[in-house]
């Protein structure tokens, strides 16, 4: 399963919290984005329990992590 989460961060927290998200299991790209949404964290998992986890026990509980919006990917277009 093949999903994007979306965070806000605190202000002057973003290379402090991208470091951490990126050392994660489950993460296979972390972005830091300008715009609404500080990070943009693609992860796969095997199954929507584990991204539960990974998004409730992990993301959340990482201090300055503000809001997430999590998007589950229903279809994957391969232009490659």
């Amino acid at each position: 399963m093949l999903a994007y989460i979306l965070a806000k961060i605190e202000a002057g927290r973003d290379k402090e919290i991208f470091s951490q998200i990126k050392k994660l299991t489950g993460v296979k790209r972390a972005y830091a984005t300008y715009g609404m949404y500080d990070l943009l964290i693609e992860v796969e998992f095997d199954d929507v329990e584990s991204l539960d986890s990974f998004v409730f026990d992990k993301v959340r509980k990482i201090s300055g992590v503000r809001e997430t919006v999590t998007m589950i990917c229903s279809e994957i277009i391969d232009h490659t």
